[in-house]
Parts: structure tokens; C-alpha cells; sequence
């Protein structure tokens, strides 16, 4: 991930880009590492908790569910009786880094807790553009719903997550299309949005779309936020304490924006950050983590 380094490499011109901000602002507002003291070390404990993730789980490795070749996903089967939900977990990075080498650490407690999980990868931009990497989390969706009877979950029970860059690909999926990748939307059970970017007009006019290239045009397509239908299934959006005040906006806008559409749970975790949040999933005793199981139906209790 460029952040560190490419917030200070832009002009500091002073002129309002958005909303009064200028451009080192608005820069600084769409890097979340600004927030905490070293994303390096955010990124080296993901890598590290996902290779004790796959050493101490069974999984299938390296799963083709589409025809590029980032279309591939990781799958931890439930241990328990009958089939369990399955939670297809969707990587941040800011569309440009990660991957599901990096991406299992949120495994070990929703298997302790009953679920399947899901780890899914997708192309990058600069190669790939947005429509096509949100056509690809749609795919992966479809693939592994096709696919329910082999892997044992339930194909009711798929409860999609994405966190940052993620959550919108993830809230991407909600929706019915016409879009890349097959129409998925009325076939996930629950999501769960972790510190995401929904409205993508001011993502376009930072230093993040040195590497999206998205026009207005294409910014509008990919925002969420502005394509929501009527209904939609339950949905848990989350922020940690520690966010930019432009997250924390992207928050409330969609969290009110979903209200009048679905069941929502809406979650502030106080005592963590934007790359930190998502160590709470399935974590029962946490508010997060309650409020996804209670989702999934493995008996976690919502505040």
C-alpha cells in the first residue's frame, strides 16, 4: 500500500477540492494509516495471524472461481454438526494491495464459533479496474453458492464481509445489476461492512484514483451509497473508534441510508482503528463480534 508515502508527494496548491478541504486534506482524510502510529506493522501481523490461521485449520487452498488469474479463494469448512452459515470475507488494501495470503486471520474465531469461512482474492488496480473487481466478488459469491453442496455450508446462510476497500466491493454485491459478474444480490443472506468508502466522488478526486483512474461517471457507478434498492438483507456496518473524520461521515451517510431499507446494526468499537476492527469478527464479548454472530445465527447478542 502507497499511503504513507503518497499523501506527501502531491501538491499542496491550498485551492478547495471537497467540501472546503484542499488537496493535502482530502488526501490525508482517504489515508487511514494517517490514524496510527505504522501500517507496516498492521500489515506484517496480517500475514502473520493468517499463516497461523491456515497452519492450525484445514482449508482449501488456492480455489479457481473465475477465469482470471486473482480469481481464487481460500475455504475453511465448519467443523461442526449440519451445515453451518459460511462468511465470505473481502480484503481491504485500497483496491491496490492485499490478498488472501494476508486475509485469513479472521478465521479462527468465527470457525471456534460455528461458521465456514471464505477468504476471497481479486485483481488490483492499476490492472484491474473497480467494475471488474467488483464483477469478480460477485462471481466468487455465485461460485461458491453453485458450489454449497460440495463445500458443506448452507447456501441459505452465506453472509458476505468486506472490510475498507472491501466494504464496498462487498456492498457492491447487494445490489441488482446490471453490473459485471452474475446478480447475486438476492441470493446473500446478511453483510457486514467494515470502515467503508460508499460514496466514491471524493475517493476520485484523492490520491487514492492515481491508481483507480475512475471518472465521475465511473465513480458514480461504484458508489454504493447512491444505488441502493428497497430492500435489502440485514446488514451489520461497523467503524472503529480511531477513523478520519471523512470515514466516520462514510459511515453515518450509509448506516442512514440503509435505515429505511433493511435491519441494521449499527457499530462504533471505541477502542480500535480502521485496520484493527476487523481482529473482532466473530470474537464474542466484543460488540462487533456479538453483532455478527447474532447475524449468523450462532447465538452472539447484539448491544
Amino acid at each position: 500500500m502507497r499511503e504513507e508515502t503518497a499523501v506527501g508527494e502531491r501538491a499542496m496548491t491550498g485551492a478547495a477540492v471537497y467540501r472546503g478541504m484542499d488537496q493535502a486534506t482530502l488526501d490525508r482524510q482517504y489515508s487511514p494509516s494517517s490514524r496510527v502510529p505504522s501500517l507496516g506493522t498492521y500489515l506484517q501481523e496480517y500475514e502473520r495471524l493468517s499463516e497461523t490461521a491456515h497452519r492450525n485449520h484445514p482449508a482449501r487452498t488456492g480455489i479457481a472461481y473465475g477465469p482470471h488469474s486473482a480469481e481464487v479463494l481460500d475455504y475453511f469448512p465448519g467443523t461442526g454438526p449440519g451445515r453451518p452459515p459460511l462468511l465470505v470475507f473481502v480484503h481491504g488494501g485500497n483496491w491496490q494491495a492485499l490478498g488472501r495470503a494476508e486475509s485469513a486471520f479472521p478465521a479462527p474465531p468465527l470457525l471456534a464459533a460455528g461458521a465456514a469461512v471464505a477468504v476471497v482474492e481479486y485483481g488490483l488496480a492499476p490492472q484491474v479496474g473497480l467494475d471488474a473487481m467488483a464483477g469478480m466478488v460477485r462471481r466468487s459469491v455465485d461460485w461458491l453458492l453453485r458450489h454449497a453442496d460440495r463445500l458443506g455450508f448452507a447456501p441459505d446462510r452465506l453472509h458476505l464481509c468486506g472490510t475498507s476497500a472491501g466494504a464496498q466491493l462487498a456492498a457492491m454485491a447487494l445490489l441488482p445489476g446490471p453490473f459485471e459478474g452474475p446478480d447475486v444480490s438476492g441470493r446473500i443472506a446478511g453483510a457486514v461492512l467494515l470502515s467503508g468508502m460508499y460514496d466514491l466522488e471524493p475517493v476520485r478526486l484523492s490520491y487514492v484514483n492515481e491508481a483507480l483512474r475512475l471518472d465521475e461517471a465511473g465513480a458514480r457507478r461504484n458508489s454504493p451509497l447512491h444505488l441502493l434498492p428497497p430492500r435489502l438483507p440485514e446488514v451489520v456496518v461497523a467503524r472503529g473508534g480511531n477513523e478520519t473524520d471523512e470515514y466516520v461521515r462514510q459511515h453515518e451517510r450509509m448506516v442512514t441510508a440503509l435505515r429505511p431499507r433493511a435491519a441494521v446494526s449499527d457499530v462504533v468499537a471505541e477502542r480500535r482503528n480502521h485496520f484493527d476492527l476487523p481482529y473482532d469478527l466473530g470474537t464474542r464479548g466484543t460488540e462487533l463480534g456479538d453483532a455478527v454472530l447474532a447475524l449468523m445465527g450462532l447465538g452472539g447478542t447484539t448491544a
